[in-house]
């Protein structure tokens, strides 16, 4: 079952979900926490290996190549992600979900109907899971879009799981991405 918008508040006032940098109240409505855009983006450079081999020995070092340092941009300035671009970037909230529950983000209907995705695959956020969440940003469009830190990029609803789960992200052995900050590159 979703939380709803006063469920939300409930559990943010008991400390249940934490949020850091908001949410302000306005960003609550009906089911979701609306979500804001990061400073930092990572983008894809040309590699010269021409691909990433998943089951080469140097599939971390390939991937470090093949991305870019993290580009800070400051309002008023956008970032501009062009047609058939994929881009890093991160929320500005960091988020902590408790064991009993699970996030899933959404983008915004507004950025998908100009072909802006905002998340490939990666919108579940798992219970006991904390940091920053990485947004995996691609231009379908036709026309490069300019994003600018601090809008609205994202909304987060919550499910309740039957029970608390046995091995929340926190407690996992591989937990990679724990407590992450900005546009964390791939750690497969």
């Amino acid at each position: 079952m979703r939380l709803s918008d006063r469920d939300l508040l409930l559990a943010l006032e008991q400390g249940r979900i934490r949020l850091t940098n908001g949410p302000r109240l306005d960003d609550i409505s009906g089911c979701t926490i609306d979500l804001h855009l990061g400073y930092g983006f990572r983008i894809h450079l040309s590699h010269p290996q021409g691909m990433i081999d998943l089951s080469s020995a140097s599939a971390s070092e390939q991937i470090e190549k093949a991305m870019s340092d993290v580009y800070t941009i400051l309002p008023p300035k956008s970032f501009w992600i062009h047609p058939g671009e994929l881009v890093l970037g991160a929320t500005l909230e960091a988020i902590t979900v408790p064991d009993d529950l699970v996030g899933w983000l959404d983008g915004r209907s507004s950025l998908a109907r100009l072909g802006l995705m905002v998340h490939m695959t990666a919108h579940r956020i798992d219970p006991g899971w904390s940091g920053e969440i990485v947004l995996e940003f691609f231009n379908a469009g036709k026309y490069p879009i300019g994003l600018y830190p601090t809008m609205t990029i994202a909304a987060i609803s919550f499910e309740t799981l039957s029970s608390p789960a046995l091995k929340p992200y926190h407690r996992r052995e591989q937990a990679k991405y724990q407590n992450q900050q900005g546009p964390v590159m791939s750690r497969i």
